[in-house]
Protein backbone atom coordinates (compact mmCIF):
# COMPACT_ATOMS: atom_id res chain seq x y z
CA UNK A 1 0.00 0.00 0.00
CA UNK A 2 1.10 3.57 -1.01
CA UNK A 3 2.64 6.17 1.81
CA UNK A 4 -0.33 8.58 -0.05
CA UNK A 5 -3.60 5.86 0.62
CA UNK A 6 -2.56 5.39 4.36
CA UNK A 7 -2.71 9.29 4.87
CA UNK A 8 -5.70 9.51 3.57
CA UNK A 9 -7.14 6.90 5.91
CA UNK A 10 -9.33 8.14 9.00
CA UNK A 11 -8.94 5.88 11.85
CA UNK A 12 -11.28 5.79 14.86
CA UNK A 13 -9.43 4.76 18.28
CA UNK A 14 -12.12 4.05 21.35
CA UNK A 15 -11.15 6.15 23.62
CA UNK A 16 -13.13 5.67 27.14
CA UNK A 17 -10.40 4.31 28.70
CA UNK A 18 -7.50 2.10 28.06
CA UNK A 19 -4.03 2.54 25.85
CA UNK A 20 -6.04 4.58 23.30
CA UNK A 21 -3.16 7.46 23.17
CA UNK A 22 -0.45 4.92 22.28
CA UNK A 23 -2.43 3.36 19.45
CA UNK A 24 -3.39 6.86 18.09
CA UNK A 25 0.67 7.48 17.84
CA UNK A 26 1.26 4.15 15.98
CA UNK A 27 -1.52 5.41 13.52
CA UNK A 28 0.35 8.68 13.15
CA UNK A 29 3.69 6.61 12.48
CA UNK A 30 2.22 4.26 10.27
CA UNK A 31 0.79 7.11 8.28
CA UNK A 32 -3.07 7.81 9.20
CA UNK A 33 -4.96 9.90 10.89
CA UNK A 34 -6.30 8.81 14.17
CA UNK A 35 -9.68 10.30 15.58
CA UNK A 36 -10.76 10.06 19.35
CA UNK A 37 -14.10 8.59 19.84
CA UNK A 38 -15.91 9.26 22.46
CA UNK A 39 -19.03 10.43 21.11
CA UNK A 40 -21.52 8.28 18.54
CA UNK A 41 -21.07 11.35 16.01
CA UNK A 42 -17.62 11.34 16.40
CA UNK A 43 -17.84 7.65 14.24
CA UNK A 44 -19.05 9.15 11.15
CA UNK A 45 -16.38 9.43 8.00
CA UNK A 46 -14.20 6.86 9.59
CA UNK A 47 -12.48 3.88 7.63
CA UNK A 48 -11.93 1.89 10.10
CA UNK A 49 -12.07 1.31 13.73
CA UNK A 50 -9.64 0.56 17.03
CA UNK A 51 -10.67 -0.83 19.98
CA UNK A 52 -7.90 -0.70 22.65
CA UNK A 53 -6.52 -3.09 25.73
CA UNK A 54 -8.24 -1.58 28.78
CA UNK A 55 -10.81 -3.56 31.13
CA UNK A 56 -13.25 -4.86 28.82
CA UNK A 57 -15.59 -5.33 32.26
CA UNK A 58 -15.62 -1.61 32.23
CA UNK A 59 -15.01 -0.98 28.60
CA UNK A 60 -18.77 -2.65 27.83
CA UNK A 61 -20.44 -0.67 30.43
CA UNK A 62 -19.08 2.55 29.22
CA UNK A 63 -20.21 1.46 25.32
CA UNK A 64 -23.38 0.78 26.41
CA UNK A 65 -23.98 4.10 29.12
CA UNK A 66 -22.31 6.12 25.86
CA UNK A 67 -24.43 4.22 23.25
CA UNK A 68 -21.46 2.58 21.43
CA UNK A 69 -22.07 -1.04 21.69
CA UNK A 70 -25.35 -1.00 19.45
CA UNK A 71 -23.91 1.56 16.71
CA UNK A 72 -20.59 0.30 16.57
CA UNK A 73 -21.88 -3.59 16.42
CA UNK A 74 -24.29 -2.51 13.30
CA UNK A 75 -20.96 -0.35 11.83
CA UNK A 76 -18.78 -3.89 12.14
CA UNK A 77 -21.82 -5.96 10.97
CA UNK A 78 -21.86 -3.51 7.72
CA UNK A 79 -18.07 -3.83 6.39
CA UNK A 80 -16.27 -1.13 9.08
CA UNK A 81 -12.73 -2.44 9.50
CA UNK A 82 -12.28 -2.61 13.33
CA UNK A 83 -8.94 -4.19 15.29
CA UNK A 84 -9.10 -4.80 18.92
CA UNK A 85 -6.05 -5.31 21.14
CA UNK A 86 -6.54 -7.38 24.64
CA UNK A 87 -9.68 -6.01 26.14
CA UNK A 88 -10.77 -5.33 22.14
CA UNK A 89 -10.64 -8.72 21.18
CA UNK A 90 -12.93 -10.22 24.39
CA UNK A 91 -14.98 -7.17 22.88
CA UNK A 92 -15.37 -8.38 19.42
CA UNK A 93 -16.07 -11.25 20.55
CA UNK A 94 -19.60 -13.79 21.02
CA UNK A 95 -18.78 -15.34 24.26
CA UNK A 96 -16.73 -15.14 27.14
CA UNK A 97 -15.71 -18.09 29.23
CA UNK A 98 -16.52 -16.30 32.98
CA UNK A 99 -19.33 -14.02 33.87
CA UNK A 100 -21.23 -12.13 31.52
CA UNK A 101 -20.51 -8.49 29.89
CA UNK A 102 -21.89 -6.10 26.74
CA UNK A 103 -19.94 -7.65 23.42
CA UNK A 104 -20.18 -6.55 20.55
CA UNK A 105 -19.84 -10.11 19.56
CA UNK A 106 -18.80 -9.84 15.57
CA UNK A 107 -16.15 -13.06 15.68
CA UNK A 108 -16.73 -16.14 15.89
CA UNK A 109 -14.59 -16.91 19.00
CA UNK A 110 -15.09 -17.56 22.78
CA UNK A 111 -12.14 -16.11 24.53
CA UNK A 112 -10.89 -16.62 28.48
CA UNK A 113 -10.57 -13.16 29.85
CA UNK A 114 -6.83 -13.01 32.33
CA UNK A 115 -6.24 -16.03 30.98
CA UNK A 116 -2.06 -15.55 31.13
CA UNK A 117 -2.90 -14.21 35.01
CA UNK A 118 -3.09 -11.09 36.78
CA UNK A 119 -1.01 -7.72 35.75
CA UNK A 120 1.77 -8.80 38.53
CA UNK A 121 2.25 -11.31 35.53
CA UNK A 122 2.60 -9.51 32.76
CA UNK A 123 5.15 -10.07 30.27
CA UNK A 124 7.05 -10.61 26.98
CA UNK A 125 7.80 -13.13 24.92
CA UNK A 126 8.54 -13.08 20.58
CA UNK A 127 5.88 -14.49 18.53
CA UNK A 128 5.81 -16.14 15.16
CA UNK A 129 2.88 -14.54 12.95
CA UNK A 130 3.69 -16.11 9.36
CA UNK A 131 1.04 -13.06 7.67
CA UNK A 132 4.09 -10.40 9.43
CA UNK A 133 6.89 -12.40 7.96
CA UNK A 134 10.36 -11.98 9.95
CA UNK A 135 11.11 -10.83 12.74
CA UNK A 136 9.51 -12.50 15.65
CA UNK A 137 6.62 -10.05 16.95
CA UNK A 138 7.68 -8.33 20.61
CA UNK A 139 4.25 -9.53 22.13
CA UNK A 140 3.54 -7.73 25.33
CA UNK A 141 0.93 -9.57 27.28
CA UNK A 142 -0.83 -7.39 30.20
CA UNK A 143 -3.64 -9.02 31.76
CA UNK A 144 -4.29 -10.86 28.59
CA UNK A 145 -6.90 -12.92 27.61
CA UNK A 146 -6.49 -15.92 24.77
CA UNK A 147 -9.07 -17.53 22.35
CA UNK A 148 -10.74 -20.43 24.30
CA UNK A 149 -12.08 -21.62 21.05
CA UNK A 150 -12.94 -20.60 16.97
CA UNK A 151 -15.07 -21.10 14.37
CA UNK A 152 -13.94 -21.77 10.74
CA UNK A 153 -14.70 -17.99 9.60
CA UNK A 154 -11.48 -17.14 12.18
CA UNK A 155 -8.12 -17.51 10.68
CA UNK A 156 -6.07 -17.80 13.82
CA UNK A 157 -2.54 -15.51 13.26
CA UNK A 158 -0.59 -16.17 16.31
CA UNK A 159 -0.26 -18.64 18.75
CA UNK A 160 1.68 -18.38 22.76
CA UNK A 161 2.04 -21.55 24.58
CA UNK A 162 -1.03 -23.46 22.78
CA UNK A 163 -3.08 -21.04 23.28
CA UNK A 164 -4.14 -18.72 20.22
CA UNK A 165 -3.14 -14.92 20.66
CA UNK A 166 -4.10 -13.36 17.20
CA UNK A 167 -6.83 -13.96 14.58
CA UNK A 168 -8.50 -11.95 11.81
CA UNK A 169 -11.72 -12.45 10.30
CA UNK A 170 -12.98 -10.57 7.38
CA UNK A 171 -12.36 -7.03 8.00
CA UNK A 172 -11.80 -7.84 11.47
CA UNK A 173 -8.30 -8.09 13.46
CA UNK A 174 -7.63 -9.19 17.24
CA UNK A 175 -4.57 -9.77 19.02
CA UNK A 176 -4.43 -10.87 23.30
CA UNK A 177 -1.17 -8.83 23.14
CA UNK A 178 -0.41 -4.82 22.69
CA UNK A 179 1.10 -3.99 19.98
CA UNK A 180 0.86 -0.21 20.60
CA UNK A 181 3.15 -0.59 22.97
CA UNK A 182 6.22 -1.09 21.00
CA UNK A 183 8.04 -0.08 18.39
CA UNK A 184 7.10 -2.46 15.69
CA UNK A 185 4.23 -1.62 13.55
CA UNK A 186 3.58 -4.12 11.44
CA UNK A 187 0.53 -4.82 12.83
CA UNK A 188 -1.21 -1.77 12.38
CA UNK A 189 0.20 -1.11 9.38
CA UNK A 190 -1.68 -5.04 8.50
CA UNK A 191 -4.71 -2.88 9.74
CA UNK A 192 -4.58 -0.28 7.15
CA UNK A 193 -4.10 -2.27 4.49
CA UNK A 194 -7.02 -3.96 5.48
CA UNK A 195 -8.58 -0.58 5.74
CA UNK A 196 -7.24 0.53 2.39
CA UNK A 197 -8.46 -3.00 0.53
CA UNK A 198 -12.05 -2.08 2.48
CA UNK A 199 -12.64 1.74 1.33
CA UNK A 200 -11.28 1.25 -2.38
CA UNK A 201 -14.27 -1.40 -2.63
CA UNK A 202 -16.85 1.07 -0.47
CA UNK A 203 -15.46 4.50 -1.47
CA UNK A 204 -17.64 6.23 0.96
CA UNK A 205 -17.01 6.27 4.44
CA UNK A 206 -19.28 4.92 6.93
CA UNK A 207 -21.71 6.33 8.59
CA UNK A 208 -23.37 5.23 11.99
CA UNK A 209 -27.15 4.37 12.12
CA UNK A 210 -28.82 7.78 13.10
CA UNK A 211 -29.41 8.10 16.99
Amino acid sequence: MSQSSKKNLTVGVLALQGAFREHCYALVQAGAEPVEVRRRRQLAGLDALIIPGGESTTMGKLMVSYHLLDPIRELGAAGLPIFGTCAGLVMLAREVCEGDQPLLGLMDMKVRRNAFGRQVKSFEAPLSVPALGEPLFPGIFIRAPWIESAGPEAEILAEFDGHPVAARQGRMLVTAFHPELTDDLRLHRLFLEMAAASRAKQPHPMTPPSA
